[in-house]
């Protein structure tokens, strides 16, 4: 009898662990796919804040180079000096009276001042172009819109498909922007 009752407790003993192993390995499946989701979570977030400091690099540089440039012309403008020609004329009493007896033309450092009208001919100066390129907007605008286009398209990993689609659109975004300012003399 004693031993009947052993072989009971034991083998009650071994289903319950069982079962305790079988629901702390389910726990332990669930837990290790959450993990995994923060991981790739966490990877997606290291993408994106990548992609923002190379757009912000690449506005910087955009930026440094229209300093260099806006430099490199004021250089040349304050090195060319401005020359003035007087050419005088002779006026004859029985011909018809004209406006002045001289005329003064400046001309630029390439020294091309012919056929100019009278009065004071200086060559024309290069306007600084302000605020945001195309480049720059189309950038922005393609980013968030294939971010978006990637998130809804991608159901199964939305973070994933709104990084890629994010990337495809910043650079198409920028591939436009970038030939309109070339069109608009922008950029050369």
């Amino acid at each position: 009898m004693k031993n009947i009752i052993l072989a009971g407790a034991a083998s009650v003993l071994m289903l319950t662990a069982c079962k305790k192993e079988e629901a702390v390995a389910t726990k332990t499946l669930e837990q290790e796919k959450m993990e995994y989701q923060a991981r790739q979570l966490e990877i997606e977030r290291q993408k994106l804040a990548i992609e923002k400091e190379k757009i912000a690099f690449e506005k910087a540089k955009d930026s440094i180079a229209k300093v260099e440039q806006a430099n490199q012309r004021a250089a040349v403008a304050a090195a060319a000096p401005v020359r003035e020609r007087v050419v005088e004329r002779t006026v004859y009493r029985d011909a018809p009276a004209r406006r002045s007896s001289s005329r003064t033309y400046a001309s630029s450092s390439a020294g091309s001042n012919a056929g100019t009208s009278s009065g004071t001919y200086s060559a024309p100066q290069t306007q600084q172009r302000q605020g945001m390129s195309k480049a720059a907007k189309g950038t922005i605008i393609g980013t968030v819109g294939g971010a978006a286009a990637g998130a809804i398209i991608n159901k199964k990993n939305r973070g994933a498909g709104a990084v890629i689609g994010g990337i495809i659109g910043g650079a198409t975004g920028y591939t436009i922007g970038r030939s309109q300012d070339r069109r608009d003399g922008r950029v050369q």
